[in-house]
């Protein structure tokens, strides 16, 4: 059974960072293609970011390019989500997903951790 774990999330001030984890298991995470998502009010589930099986080939979404770094530790089974410069519209629940980008908002999702930005 796959069973993903997001921790990290909390109440940060805009400008501030933050650093997701989801512990993995259940699956051979050093095969899969992982992403993280978030569901915001009012836009939905949306994809934020993937990296391949082997760390390479990192993506992110095009509003908060240059302020993640997404990295995995596969000795660990562990994804991580680096978030710089956050913004209040960086508020949101993220998910770690067991996929590549193209199918991140259908693919397994743990419980989310949630991310507030607010001064």
């Amino acid at each position: 059974e796959v069973q993903l774990l997001e921790s990290g999330g909390g109440l940060v001030q805009p400008g501030g960072s933050l650093r997701l984890s989801c512990a993995a298991s259940g699956f051979d995470f050093w095969r899969a293609a992982m992403s993280w998502v978030r569901q915001t009010p009012g836009k939905g589930l949306e994809w934020v970011s993937s990296i391949g099986p082997d760390g390479r080939n990192p993506q992110y979404v095009d509003s908060m390019s240059g302020r993640l770094m997404v990295s995995r530790d596969n000795a660990k089974d562990t994804l991580y989500l680096q978030m710089n410069s956050l913004k209040p519209e960086d508020t949101a629940v993220y998910y770690c997903s067991k996929s590549g980008r193209m199918g991140s908002l259908r693919a397994s999702r743990g419980q989310g951790t949630r991310v507030t930005v607010s001064s």
